[in-house]
């Protein structure tokens, strides 16, 4: 009885060091961390992925430790099992693009604007949220994750069909990421220019 108390102990002040050990890090890449379960805030409605298939450019974004360059784009592209291959394409600092493919299904029929999206086998998908698009111009997509019911990491994207979208839209994205309980002060603004090069990518 003693013993597993112990144990009990020990695992907990394990978990404890793991989840400062995770706050410290989220901190350190400025992302954007908050307590309690991810917020759950409505997706589009009838979303039609067929629609949304095509290359999107990054406008602006909660911060990304994975995100390292400018020009940001993402490339969806239908696959014959009904999944999506993503293509997300950077240009670093030193001239070089970068990128990284991987897969993006839907969980749940009755809820296609939610996918899930794998990047590496045996890790668990991350989510896509699409909350807001009109296909042709702009689209708003959400990502939260949860640990273990203590805090939750969320990422959010405004994109665009081209490089540049209007203030008025992006005005409008900003009102409906707030209206889920987003920060967007903590919004940046993606960087677009010299991108040229991304056209062979």
């Amino acid at each position: 009885m003693l013993e597993t108390s112990f144990m009990i102990l020990l695992d907990m002040k394990a978990f404890q060091v793991l989840s400062v050990l995770l706050l410290t890090a989220a901190a350190a890449d400025g992302q954007s961390f908050h307590r309690g379960y991810c917020p759950q805030p409505p997706v589009q409605e009838d979303f039609n992925i067929t629609k949304y298939i095509g290359t999107w450019y990054e406008i602006e974004k909660l911060p990304a430790m994975f995100e390292r360059g400018k020009c940001n784009q993402a490339t969806y592209t239908p696959l014959t099992d009904g999944t999506v291959n993503v293509r997300n394409t950077e240009l670093l600092c030193n001239g070089k693009i970068n990128s990284i493919e991987g897969v993006a299904k839907v969980k749940n029929s009755s809820q296609p604007a939610i996918l899930g999206v794998s990047f590496f086998k045996g890790v668990p998908d991350a989510p896509y949220m699409v909350l807001s698009t009109d296909y042709q111009s702009y689209a708003l997509v959400y990502s939260c994750s949860d640990y273990f019911g203590l805090f939750h990491i969320d990422f959010a994207w405004i994109l665009a069909r081209t490089r540049e979208l209007t203030e008025d839209v992006i005005s409008q994205l900003h009102d409906k990421l707030a209206a889920a309980g987003v920060n967007v002060n903590r919004l940046i603004v993606s960087n677009q220019k010299g991108c040229e090069v991304m056209t062979e990518a």
